[in-house]
C-alpha cells in the first residue's frame, strides 16, 4: 500500500494538497493518508496555570477540528485515512518525523497555509519539509 503523509492547517492550500493526492494513480494494494497538524509551541510566559490550561485547550480542540474537518474531506474525495497526528514544535522538522514514523512513502502539503496570525506565509514549512525529507515531497499550490 502506497502512504502519503499530508499536512493540514485548514487552508485552502492544505485542501488542494488533499483534493491532489486523491487524483494519484493507486496502485495494487491502494493509497492510504496520514493527515498530520502541527502547531506551533506556545510560550506562556507569566500566564497563570488556569490560563495556559485555557490556551492549551483552545489549541487542542483547533487542531482536532481541523484534523477531522481535512479526514472527512480525504473520505469524501475516496481516500482511506489510516492515521489523525496532532503536534506541536518545529513544523518541518515534525512533518518528516512524522513521515520517518508512518514510513510514509511521500508527503503532500501546500506551498502556503495559515500563520499564527491567520495571515499567508511565504511557503517557509513547504521549502524546510523539502531540504528535510527522506522522501518525494508533493507541493500543491
Amino acid at each position: 500500500m502506497f502512504k502519503v503523509l499530508i499536512a493540514v492547517d485548514g487552508s485552502e492550500h492544505a485542501n488542494h494538497a488533499i483534493e491532489a493526492v486523491a487524483w494519484l494513480p493507486r496502485g495494487p494494494g491502494g493509497l492510504e493518508v496520514a493527515l498530520v497538524n502541527v502547531s506551533n509551541p506556545v510560550y506562556y510566559g507569566e500566564l497563570p496555570a488556569l490560563a495556559q490550561e485555557e490556551v492549551e485547550r483552545a489549541r487542542r480542540e483547533r487542531q482536532e477540528r481541523i484534523l477531522e474537518e481535512a479526514a472527512q474531506r480525504a473520505r469524501g474525495l475516496g481516500l482511506i485515512v489510516g492515521g489523525k497526528h496532532g503536534t506541536s514544535g518545529s513544523v518541518a522538522e515534525e512533518i518528516v518525523g512524522l513521515a520517518r514514523e508512518t514510513s510514509a512513502d511521500q508527503i503532500a502539503m501546500g506551498t502556503r497555509g495559515l500563520g499564527a496570525a491567520g495571515s499567508l506565509f511565504l511557503g517557509s514549512v513547504a521549502l524546510g519539509v523539502v531540504h528535510r525529507s527522506h522522501v518525494p515531497v508533493l507541493l500543491v499550490k
